[in-house]
Formats: structure tokens, C-alpha cells, sequence
């Protein structure tokens, strides 16, 4: 991931020593040093100053651009051009998604029209943000397909939902949407892409399109959600602390039959705490260079859309709570339920050791529940291949520019290949090509070794989990005959509003904006002039290694705090729903060794 995302792995500071303190005591002895230049000391002052009118400048700056993206009605934040294809507000059942064709660029020596390679049509995450991260910068998953000549489709969705839409709603828009695609290229079966959320709709696709679609690459995606490892993922006992699926009703009702998205990436920041102090952290420390990556991350990272009520609880009760799609259980309708046994199209699999979103036990523990043996699954006809990385974080599979070029493209390039594989369990390796292998332009090679689905061995279900779904299916129950029709009665347009822009994810964010704070209204002709005069501190400035001490320091600190935030959290679950886990708690700091 980007240095100026959320990083999710902070490998602790050490002196050269092996000390864990950072090297703050050489730092202090250094500054405390009489012979320490003064002219450093005044040097440091001044550009520390700068750096602060620049960082404050640049969160003003957000808050604007929050502000202008709200008043253009939130549009798709895709550095590509694109045409509306079909909108599906105008079906008979109406849902918020519509289906965008990517152009290539002006000037490009891409025909807008190759019907050379299969269509790639990716989908992007209902995870509390807007659509865009597939694509919000040249080097992405749209990017590398456009690039290689693929025609690009990319599903997008608008800020608010439909009125009453529904899950099946939705998944039947997206079969049209598929349909369409395939329709446009005969002979050439789209190739699925789905981020994070939109994987389990790809699944669910893969299984009712049989026959219609190509090769579905998830990245990122959870389809075992109860799958964890105690003390690393915390996020799967949030249901059992949240009390199930009635919180999500009651504020699904208070928001006017409307689910804020701005709780979800709330949720996600609160995951791993010092990973945005270092974000901000980072930010001031580079300003010079930091500012325009942290504002077009920003700009999505920023926008939070909204789902239906009937929307979000069915994700909540089927996935979340009750775990339903793995086991065949997943009500699309209602005589309709998904069975992943009926997909036929070649699975590939991007999974991450350094996602504590979906690691790599919700994104692969599915398949030894769907097939129970490598016989069962050579005898459906199945492929499966896996490929993951050791460290990069959540949002790093879908921003990183480094991941876009190497296991995007990788992926890519290989799909051909992986259609061709005998049925059975695959891991993807990617290795740096030897110059004198021929031919092929990419800078890396790419093999598959035969794996066995008895070598996925992950933990099964905890009998607590089965009774945080009993207990949220009595909750919702009570909630939903005695409470709910009292707080929608009191809940109207006005108030849903207010509620949205009280939420603090968006407060802290566009208080800053001289539309709120007139008195900022000067800020931006001050940055201006101190960006035009400024000199960054050279780097060997003992202050500014202090500095950076500090901030280690205080990163290890945030760290240990969470750390123990979710051991407790562990003990108590424990506590409240029975033992969580069989194996001992034990807290890997280094997952990079996996």
C-alpha cells in the first residue's frame, strides 16, 4: 500500500541495539548535546512551521473537496473516462447500480471497439464508500485491463438506494448487467472482477450465470466470515459485542430506511487506530510530496454512500451473522438459494497475510466446506487457484500501484492459462522472469503448483458463533415487532439528514472548510506563499530525526494499546458467548514471515 493510505502492518521501531524504545535515548542525547548546532535547531523551527501551515492546509483543502464531490451528487471517482451502458433505476425493480463502459483516453492506440480479448467487467465493494476504487487511478485493475486491450466495464453504483430495494434486487440487476455484457461480445464470456463486498456477488453470479461468464477473479473477498485467527481479526466478534443484526435495524430506522455508510468506515478505522496516525503522521512528514496522493485518496476515502435497510440487513443476517453462504444457505429469493457447487468458471483468488479485513482464512476457508476433499473437487470440474501476498493491507490490494503491475497484471496475463488447467486446487507463484526466457514482455514469470484442498486447514465454526446468530435472530425479532414501528414513526426526511451530516466521519472532515470555519479563510493565501519560498530541512537535521523518533514512539504506543484493546476484547467475548477459539491466544506481530 501506498505510503499515504491506511497501512496495515507497522513493524515496530528498533535501534541497532535490538532495543524496542525506537533509538530515543541516542535522539536525546544528541538534542541535549551543547555542541548541537543552533542554526539546526532554528532551521528545523522555521520548516516546521511551514509544515504545519502546509498540513493544515491540506486536510482545508479535503473538507472542500468533500464539500464540492456532495454537491456534484457524489459521481464515480474514475480516472477514465466512461459511457452509461444501462441504468438500473429504471427496471421494473429499481436499484441504485448502473453499468458504465470504460473509454480508452485521447490519443490512445487502444481501438475503442477490439473485440480481441474477453470483456472485464468489474464490480466494486458496497462497503460504506463510493464506487471508484477499481479505478480511481491510472495504475489499477481498469488501468492494467485497459492497457492490455481488454474492453472495460465497471459497475457503479449512486448515493442513495431505491426505495424498498432488496438483495435479490440487486443481484438480479447485476444478471441483466452480465447479460448485457455477454451479449455485446458473443463468443467472449466476460471475465468477473470483485472487490472486497462485491466478491460474494460475484460468487453468487458465478453460480446462477453458469455457462454465461469466464474466468471471476475476488480480490480481497470473504465468503467464510466466522473464519479468523484470535488476537488478528478481531472484526469477526463484532456482531457477538454489537448484539446482532437489531443495531443495524434500529439505525437503518432512525436514518429514515437508510443505512449510513459512514459507520462502516468508521469501523474500519477503529480496527487498527495507529495505521491513521500514521497516515497523518506520514503526511506531515512528507508534505511536499504527500499532499496530492492523501487528497485523491481522500476524495474516496471521504465519500460515503448509503444502503437500503432491507439491503444491509440482509447482508448482515446472511454473511456477518449468520454465515449462510458457504453452507449453501444464502436466500437469493424465495424458493432461490446460492450453492456454490454450482459454479462452473475458474476461481482466482488474491488474498493478503496483512488484511485484518478479510485475511486469508474468510477468503479460502469456504473451499474445504464446499468440497470436502481434491476428489470432489476434480469431479465438479472445478478450478481453483489462489495466489497471496505476505504483507499488503486491505486497501492496498485495490490502490497499491505496486500491486496493480505486478499480481493484477499477473493475474491478467494468465487467465488464458488458468482456463486451460486440468480441474483441482492451484497456488499461483509469481517470480521474477529470467531475461533470456524469451519472448514475453512482462517483467515477471508465472507458474501453478498443484495444492490439495486437505492442506487448507482451517479452524471450524466455534460454537459461539452459532450462538450469536440465535441470539441476534431473538433481538431482531423482539426489535423489529415491539420497537421498530415506533422509531420510524418519529423518523422522517429531516432528521435522517441532520443524522448524516452529525455523523463525526463527516464533521471531522468538513469542519475544516472555511464554509464552516470562516477564520480559515486566510489559510490558503498563507500556504500559497510558503509554498512558493520553501526549502524542505535537509534530511540529516538532528530535530527532524527526533521528530520521527517521536512519531515511531507514539505509532508502538497507539499499537500496544490496540493490541490490548483486543485481547480484552477476546477474554470478554469469551466471557459473553463461550471460548472463541481452541488454540492459545497468541499475538503475531511480523506477519511478513508467512
Amino acid at each position: 500500500m501506498q505510503a499515504s493510505t491506511c497501512t496495515q502492518c507497522v513493524p515496530q521501531e528498533t535501534n541497532p541495539e535490538g532495543r524496542a524504545d525506537g533509538g530515543f535515548e541516542e535522539a536525546r542525547d544528541r538534542l541535549l548535546n551543547p555542541a548541537t548546532d543552533r542554526d539546526a535547531l532554528w532551521a528545523y523551527g522555521r520548516d516546521f512551521l511551514e509544515r504545519s501551515i502546509l498540513f493544515w492546509d491540506t486536510l482545508r483543502q479535503r473538507a472542500d473537496d468533500l464539500i464540492e464531490h456532495e454537491r456534484r451528487g457524489l459521481p464515480p471517482l474514475l480516472d477514465f473516462r466512461f459511457e452509461t451502458i444501462l441504468d438500473a433505476r429504471r427496471f421494473e425493480r429499481p436499484v441504485n447500480y448502473v453499468l458504465l463502459r470504460i473509454l480508452p483516453g485521447p490519443g490512445s492506440d487502444i481501438a475503442r471497439g477490439s473485440e480481441q480479448k474477453p470483456p472485464i467487467l468489474i464490480l466494486d465493494p458496497r462497503a460504506g464508500h463510493g464506487p471508484g476504487i477499481g479505478g480511481f487511478k491510472q495504475d489499477s485493475e481498469v488501468g492494467v485491463a485497459l492497457a492490455d486491450g481488454n474492453p472495460v466495464y465497471f459497475v457503479s453504483f449512486f448515493p442513495q438506494p431505491c426505495h424498498g430495494q432488496t438483495l435479490a434486487d440487486v443481484l438480479h440487476a447485476l444478471r441483466r448487467f452480465v447479460e448485457v455484457v455477454a451479449h455485446r461480445h458473443p463468443d467472449r464470456p466476460p471475465i468477473l472482477y470483485g472487490n472486497c463486498q462485491a466478491g460474494w456477488a460475484v460468487t453468487l453470479l458465478s453460480a446462477d450465470c453458469s455457462g454465461l461468464v469466464g474466468p471471476a477473479v475476488l480480490n480481497g473477498s470473504p465468503l467464510s466470515y466466522w473464519s479468523g485467527e484470535a488476537g488478528i481479526n478481531p472484526m469477526r466478534l463484532a456482531a457477538g459485542f454489537n448484539g446482532g443484526a437489531w443495531l443495524v435495524h434500529l439505525v437503518s430506522d432512525l436514518s429514515d430506511g437508510r443505512f449510513d455508510g459512514a459507520w462502516l468506515a468508521q469501523n474500519f478505522e477503529n480496527l487498527k487506530p495507529e495505521a491513521q496516525w500514521e497516515k497523518y503522521a506520514d503526511l506531515f512528514t512528507h508534505i511536499d510530496r504527500e499532499r496530492d496522493r492523501f487528497l485523491e485518496f481522500e476524495r474516496w476515502w471521504g465519500s460515503f454512500f448509503f444502503l437500503s435497510r432491507e439491503e444491509i440487513l440482509a447482508i448482515v443476517e446472511n454473511l456477518f451473522i449468520g454465515n449462510q453462504l458457504e453452507g449453501g444457505r444464502f436466500r437469493i429469493c424465495e424458493h432461490c438459494f446460492a450453492d456454490l457447487r454450482r459454479i462452473r468458471n475458474p476461481l482466482v483468488i488474491f488474498a493478503s497475510y496483512g488484511d485484518n479485513i478479510t485475511p486469508p482464512h474468510q477468503a479460502l476457508g469456504w473451499i474445504p466446506v464446499v468440497y470436502k476433499t481434491t476428489e470432489q473437487l476434480i469431479q465438479a470440474g472445478q478450478r481453483i487457484v489462489y495466489l497471496t501476498n505476505p504483507h499488503v493491507g486491505h486497501l492496498g490490494i485495490f490502490v497499491s500501484a505496486k500491486i496493480a503491475q505486478r499480481e493484477h497484471r499477473a493475474i491478467l496475463a494468465s487467465l488464458s492459462e488458468i482456463e486451460g488447467l486440468a480441474p483441482g486446487l492451484y497456488e499461483m507463484k509469481i517470480e521474477e522472469a529470467d531475461s533470456s526466457a524469451g519472448a514475453s514482455k512482462l517483467p515477471f514469470a508465472v507458474r501453478f503448483e498443484s495444492r490439495r484442498v486437505e492442506e487448507l486447514k482451517f479452524q471450524p465454526p466455534d460454537p459461539a458463533f452459532e450462538r450469536i446468530r440465535d441470539f441476534s435472530e431473538a433481538a431482531e425479532t423482539i426489535y423489529r415487532t415491539f420497537f421498530s414501528p415506533f422509531v420510524q414513526a418519529t423518523s422522517n426526511p429531516l432528521t435522517a439528514e441532520a443524522a448524516k451530516w452529525l455523523h463525526p466521519m463527516r464533521m471531522s472532515r468538513y469542519l475544516l472548510s472555511p464554509s464552516f470555519s470562516p477564520w480559515l479563510r486566510g489559510l490558503p493565501g498563507l500556504a500559497g506563499s510558503t509554498r512558493d519560498t520553501r526549502v524542505p530541512l535537509a534530511e540529516d537535521n538532528p530535530f527532524l530525526a527526533a521528530e520521527r523518533t517521536l512519531i515511531g514512539l507514539t505509532t508502538s504506543l497507539i499499537e500496544a494499546s490496540r493490541i490490548n484493546r483486543d485481547a480484552a476484547l477476546e477474554r470478554m467475548f469469551e466471557v459473553l458467548y463461550g471460548r472463541a477459539s481452541d488454540r492459545p491466544f497468541i499475538v503475531r506481530r511480523d506477519r511478513s514471515r508467512r
